[in-house]
């Protein structure tokens, strides 16, 4: 089979490479369509490796069907439209998952599309419900609004009932994030969220916030934080260190929390296999019902993954960037 390898630093070459096979509870999936993750951008230039035992080719979800079934897998069949959260191993024409890790086609989306869902998804899902425990009314501030954690983020919590709030660099961007139905819209560049968030909630500030920068922003993230409110940190754009204030914490009773999902175990309580089913089970019907719909800011074919990666990097595209391996 081919597959994407990486070489001398970010250079990605489609090259072939071992076949996969299914091992005892896996599944093979034809790949149809692989997202890309700023994850895979930090693997390409050698700053993320994967997890032990996991793929070592990049890539953290894809769709496509399945065509291949380890011992003791009987929840899938040999032809099955799906997708699938991945430890690695997306940027190629096969893959191998452990079945408790893929999910069938929400109705209404392309089988290409679906490769942009598995990863926000199941972000967005394990850190909003349940994690920060969000509940309808409450107000929830996601920065990178125009992001795919964020174009996710907004249309779920928005099917929740709650009051959204976002931070983008640009009126366009912000634009995008309005018609996915964000309530608060804040350039970060012209205007100090913590203001606009306790204005705008008089007074009273962000129940969760979902957070990508992690150190330049804690402090502040804090600030505009309503009492209870919990701040979710899953990334670190914005620096690994940064100094915290208990007494602003302890004040407001709030929470500091950060997730990963990438490392965490296929199965147990907080393990890929019950963030699947949690995911299937609230955030599938809120597409089915078109309250929640991919957004995709660019397909491009498996060929120009460096294409795709500078593209992301560059932060001119909203919502998922896809790779198309086969129609």
């Amino acid at each position: 089979m081919r597959a994407i390898v990486a070489e001398s630093g970010t250079e990605l070459a489609w090259l072939e490479v071992p076949d996969v096979t299914a091992g005892d509870g896996e599944v093979v999936i034809d790949v149809t369509a692989a997202g890309v993750n700023r994850a895979d951008l930090l693997q390409a230039a050698g700053h993320y490796p994967p997890p032990p035992g996991a793929s070592p080719t990049i890539g953290l979800e894809v769709s496509g069907h399945v065509s291949a079934l380890g011992p003791g897998v009987h929840a899938w069949s040999v032809g099955q439209p799906v997708c699938a959260l991945l430890a690695g191993g997306g940027y190629a024409e096969r893959v191998a998952v452990p079945a408790g890790q893929v999910m069938p086609i929400p109705d209404g989306v392309e089988l290409h599309e679906a490769a942009g869902l598995p990863e926000v998804a199941c972000t967005v899902w394990s850190n909003l419900g349940m994690t920060a425990h969000l509940a309808p009314g409450q107000t929830v501030l996601f920065h990178g609004g125009a992001s795919g954690i964020g174009t996710h983020g907004i249309q779920v919590a928005k099917a929740m009932d709650c009051l959204v709030a976002v931070t983008a660099g640009s009126a366009e961007k912000l634009e995008v994030c309005r018609t996915l139905g964000a309530d608060i819209l804040i350039n970060y560049r012209d205007e100090d969220f913590v203001e606009r968030i306790t204005t705008d909630t008089d007074g009273r500030g962000a129940d969760v916030i979902l957070d990508l920068l992690g150190a330049s922003y804690l402090d502040r993230n804090i600030d505009a934080l309503a009492p209870d409110g919990r701040v979710v940190t899953i990334g670190f754009q914005g620096g690994l260190k940064a100094e915290l204030n208990f007494g602003k914490l302890m004040a407001k009773r709030a929470g500091v929390i950060s997730t990963a999902l990438r490392s965490r175990p296929v199965h147990g309580p907080s393990g890929k296999a019950a963030v699947v089913d949690a995911v299937v089970a609230n955030v599938w019907p809120m597409i089915a019902d078109g309250r929640v719909r991919p957004v995709i800011g660019a397909e491009l074919p498996i060929e120009e993954a460096a294409k795709a990666h500078r593209l992301l990097e560059s932060g001119d595209v909203h919502g998922k960037v896809l790779l198309r391996v086969r129609n």
